[in-house]
């Protein structure tokens, strides 16, 4: 023992000292049940309210030992999601080259067309709008409604915009890089009709900066007659149910406009 205590450098009394004072953990039973409780609430609770439900248990503790715990025990609560719809899901298929390079200006039509989904809120449901615009004169070519950003709504956009491509017509399609536009079908049904496809850079805004008109005084309003019926919410039926869409023409009257599909106006 002599002589490892002198190799150590370490002095009889202090290693003695540690064999008869055994480090222990002070907050070993706190970290039990802050685990405990985290679990119990299926890791839904954050350090607020596991303070609260240790306190209620007589636990005599402050919230900042409780938050510094539960960083080390690596817990964390489940935080709400935004609500805002974002489609870029990472790589999951082939990106395409920024071909239209910020360039929002076409000289005939079909030159150079945009597309987007755009997540609204109608009646306390979701609604995403997913149209495609020319940047010649700013008109909605196609539009589709859905209750659901799936690539069933993106076929029936794009069939819309198939049956109105004039022949020999080769526009440019930007997009930015969602994951419909990822999509292996859906790049090869922009080839099967000689489309060229182009994305934005992922992290750049500018790139689609002008690609869709001003919500500020370029608006129209969507209301029953606009949604299919089998898309219409519970409800969609009052007066207060209509939500604002940014405008497909230009026009040099800002006020708000209402286009409505030709079935609809026929019916009316």
């Amino acid at each position: 023992m002599k002589d490892l205590l002198q190799i150590s450098g370490m002095a009889r009394s202090a290693f003695y000292y540690y064999l008869s004072h055994p480090i222990k953990d002070k907050y070993e039973c706190e970290k039990q049940e802050i685990t405990a409780i985290f679990n119990a609430n299926k890791g839904r609770y954050g350090y607020r309210r596991v303070l609260m439900i240790m306190r209620k248990k007589g636990y005599v503790i402050n919230h900042k030992t409780v938050f510094k715990l539960m960083k080390l025990l690596g817990l964390k609560g489940k935080q709400r999601k935004s609500g805002k719809y974002n489609s870029y899901k990472g790589e999951v298929g082939k990106i395409a080259e920024n071909l239209l390079k910020r360039d929002f200006k076409a000289e005939k039509p079909f030159e150079k067309l945009t597309t987007d989904v755009t997540q609204f809120k109608v009646c306390d449901t979701k609604v995403y709008l997913s149209p495609v615009m020319d940047l010649f004169n700013r008109e909605v070519i196609s539009y589709s409604i859905s209750l659901s950003p799936n690539l069933e709504q993106v076929r029936e956009m794009l069939d819309g915009l198939f049956g109105k491509l004039p022949d020999g017509a080769t526009p440019l399609f930007h997009s930015d890089q969602g994951w419909q536009y990822q999509h292996t079908e859906y790049q090869r049904l922009l080839a099967e009709h000689n489309i060229k496809q182009s994305m934005s850079r992922k992290g750049n805004c500018t790139d689609t900066a002008h690609s869709l008109p001003s919500r500020r005084n370029r608006r129209i309003r969507v209301c029953r007659s606009c949604c299919p019926p089998s898309l219409r919410p519970s409800g969609y039926l009052s007066s207060s149910c209509a939500v604002t869409f940014p405008l497909c023409r230009p026009s040099s009257d800002t006020r708000p406009q209402s286009i409505r599909p030709a079935s609809a106006e026929q019916a009316s």
